[in-house]
């Protein structure tokens, strides 16, 4: 029997975002799911097929929707040679090439409008720079999804650091105990897209979405794991000592600063989320239960 289910392509499937919005649809089982991927010969998730494309390659993107009824949209900040807005544009032509009914976008706060260039995130601004191409297309159904500030950043650039003093815990370029940080496990998208394509006269219309769990501060994200047996401290430096700490910390600490005047979603931030819990496919993980798995303390 051949399966009828409507299409919902999955771009960056291999992805933090990616994969997780493809086993959430794939869990949900009212959709087939397509993953798309830069090296499909390699894929090994749970997608119904799989197509090869690539964001820098338009007519890739326009053979790898043919057929869906959906696409599920993600740039990638760390290319090189092909910026995030241009990603964002060429998804949105294939989508419209192809006869997408559905397009979610995976945005970011608008930070040189909001803070009227007082900071400097290209990798929040130029995903939001593709919203308006995203009204302007004529998608029948079209939602915007905002991913919150990872837990997962703490096992990769955000890991607990020596600190002068010898402890261990987080230098940061805004007091610790600032409670701004729109966060959640990024695994969490996947059930607020697949909500939104469950529900397209709900949010189909240009509403925003968010994963994010909480508002919490750095201090909260302490107290949590030393209440699960770790050592952490905090402490505060300037932001241009911040700057020079790894690849890239000058944007990280721009980022941290708007989010003292704005928080990490911005003014609509708990309408955001909000409109994603009415329609998720399953609650967000709190921090305590997703460090409890992901960074157990040793035992000395």
């Amino acid at each position: 029997m051949s399966d009828i289910r409507p299409v919902i392509a999955v771009i960056g499937a291999t992805g933090a975002q990616g994969g997780g919005v493809v086993r959430a649809l794939v869990d949900g089982g009212a959709f087939r799911v397509r993953a798309i991927t830069r090296t499909p010969d390699a894929y090994t998730g749970p997608a119904d097929e799989v197509r090869g494309a690539d964001t820098s390659d338009v007519d890739s993107l326009k053979a790898a929707f043919e057929g869906a009824h959906g696409v599920f949209a993600v740039s990638n900040f760390t290319d090189t040679g092909t910026d995030e807005v241009t990603q964002g544009r060429n998804a949105v032509e294939a989508a419209v090439s192809a006869g997408v009914s559905h397009f979610i976008w995976s945005t970011l706060p608008n930070v040189e409008e909001l803070s009227a260039g007082k900071f400097d995130v290209p990798h929040f601004t130029n995903k939001a720079k593709v919203d308006e191409l995203v009204r302007a297309a004529g998608f029948d159904a079209y939602t915007f999804v905002e991913a919150p500030f990872y837990f997962e950043n703490f096992l990769t650039v955000l890991a607990p650091q020596p600190l002068q003093d010898g402890s261990t815990g987080w230098a940061l370029p805004i007091p610790a105990d600032a409670r701004v940080i729109h966060a959640g496990s990024i695994a969490d998208l996947g059930g607020v897209v697949a909500g939104a394509f469950d529900h397209p006269e709900t949010v189909g219309s240009g509403e925003y979405l968010s994963s994010a769990a909480a508002l919490v501060s750095f201090d909260d994200f302490a107290e949590t794991l030393r209440g699960q047996g770790h050592s952490l401290a905090t402490m505060q430096v300037p932001p241009e000592v911040y700057g020079g700490f790894y690849p890239g910390a000058g944007e990280i600490a721009q980022m941290m600063l708007f989010w003292t005047e704005h928080t990490y979603l911005g003014p609509e931030g708990e309408d955001a989320i909000s409109a994603a819990r009415a329609v998720a496919t399953f609650a967000p993980t709190s921090f305590a239960d997703w460090a409890a798995e992901h960074m157990p303390a040793v035992s000395s």
